[in-house]
């Protein structure tokens, strides 16, 4: 596994994209005005993320289960591969005093994970404040559960795994109930499609995320000199020909600051309160109007976005994006969000997945976090314990089935990249996509190498 943050990256490391630089504009000719812009072949994978009708009468366990019965088979396989001759059973056939292997879903038990009960007794005075920004502490510990029973989990530690996590563990069952593991063992990367021969030149496909558009606090000059850039509208003419081998542009949630606004402007407030609040959203219309106007676009919905709040977010409606759905080129896709440009295969989120796992994992970096699920093999193992996810009645859809050659979350805290290898030559790069309001930093992807550039735009005009 590549762990050298610059491994990977390709081009001036930290390129900035300053204001006073890219105001030089095109050179003027008539070709240069014309961006003769790369193709590449596109097809959207997210049939199994899309809800067709929903129904809400349906029981979460019934996830739970989808997710084991479809993971079992592959961890089983693992266990012939890595522990041959370990015995297989279920939690009920326990034998005493004798190593055994227990296929089944983790759960974290964790004193200070947030609950109904917790929340009257605080409001009764009856615990204090923690001021933790995370649940977990040294108490916390495992439990795993199959289709027949539940057993608690002794000789690991519970930090940086979540609830959720299909796992086998291999131990002793002793006379008190509990198992203690000697080791554990998970799906692993899944199989893989080959990565396609490079053909041609370089091409390229930008993820962004957190435009954050309506943050008062922001800087909007920012974000129009992103868009102006990557329509090909600003650079240099070594600029303009990076720019034309952009494909597609991939925006990872986060388009709005907030929600709070368009929450308050509710039918009975007054015009002008309801007006203020729908102006992020025509800015946002705006924006994307003009990058569908130049290229493809991807559009993700996120936590902070106008869409359903539970995974899987479904597209944002057309009436919030009137101009820009008037360009065929702009399309509203789902969180998460599959697809392949030339044969490669991107899968990620809009950050929602790493954000819950930091609340309930000792794994503070994030970049470990998003590898950590392709070992896992699932995409939201937390959904739908402590982040909320549609009751799907039989499938889990956050089950990865094929590693994808590039793995991506938005909205993160800061820029990180890794190559990830696989014990079958498996090869993913993930990617921390950061919040373009706070860092100006766009990705990159080269989808010859699946090396990554990252640009930071600074609309300051004093640097």
């Amino acid at each position: 596994m590549a762990t050298a943050m610059d491994e990977g990256l390709e081009g001036p490391t930290g390129q900035t994209a300053a204001l006073d630089d890219m105001m030089m504009g095109t050179s003027g000719d008539e070709d240069s005005l014309h961006l003769q812009r790369a193709s590449a072949a596109y097809s959207n994978k997210d049939e199994r993320f899309r809800i067709e009708k929903r129904t809400y009468d349906n029981q979460y366990a019934q996830l739970y289960y989808c997710r084991l019965l479809k993971m079992a088979p592959r961890l089983k396989q693992r266990i012939g591969e890595q522990w041959p001759g370990m015995p297989v059973t279920k939690i009920l056939d326990l034998p005493e005093n004798q190593e055994v292997v227990v296929i089944g879903t983790l759960y974290k038990e964790m004193k200070l994970k947030p609950s109904i009960l917790n929340e009257y007794n605080k409001e009764r005075g009856i615990e204090t404040l923690t001021g933790h920004t995370g649940f977990v502490s040294d108490d916390d510990s495992l439990v795993l559960e199959d289709e027949s029973a539940r057993m608690a989990l002794r000789g690991i530690d519970a930090g940086p795994l979540v609830t959720g996590v299909v796992a086998a563990v291999r131990g002793v069952s002793a006379s008190n109930g509990e198992f203690h593991v000697k080791d554990m063992l998970f799906t692993g990367p899944q199989p893989q499609l080959p990565l396609p021969e490079a053909t041609g030149g370089d091409k390229y496909v930008a993820l962004v995320s957190g435009l954050s558009v309506g943050d008062e606090a922001g800087e909007p000059a920012r974000v129009a000199l992103l868009v102006d850039y990557l329509a090909g509208l600003l650079g240099s003419p070594p600029e303009q020909e990076q720019v034309a081998k952009i494909v597609r542009t991939v925006i990872a949630g986060g388009l709005l600051h907030s929600m709070e606004p368009l929450v308050q402007a509710a039918p009975q407030a007054k015009q002008r309160q309801q007006a203020a609040a729908l102006v992020p959203i025509k800015d946002m219309d705006m924006c994307l109007t003009q990058l569908a106007g130049a290229m493809d676009v991807d559009v993700m919905a996120g936590a902070t976005d106008p869409a359903n709040h539970a995974l899987p977010q479904q597209p944002l409606h057309p009436c919030l994006l009137p101009g820009a759905v008037s360009f065929p080129t702009l399309h509203r896709v789902t969180n998460p969000h599959e697809f392949e440009v030339d044969g490669v295969t991107f899968l990620g989120t809009s950050g929602q997945n790493l954000d819950d796992i930091d609340r309930y994992s000792t794994e503070t970096e994030r970049l470990p976090m998003l590898a950590r699920l392709l070992e896992w093999g699932h995409l939201v193992p937390t959904a739908p314990d402590t982040l909320t996810a549609y009751s799907f009645p039989d499938r889990d859809p956050f089950v990865i089935d094929s590693a994808p050659h590039v793995l991506f979350a938005g909205n993160q805290p800061s820029f990180a990249t890794r190559l990830v290898e696989g014990p079958e030559g498996q090869k993913t790069r993930v990617i921390c996509i950061p919040k373009f309001s706070s860092s100006g930093v766009l990705v990159l992807v080269n989808l010859s190498t699946l090396k990554v550039q990252p640009i930071t735009f600074d609309a300051r005009l004093d640097i």
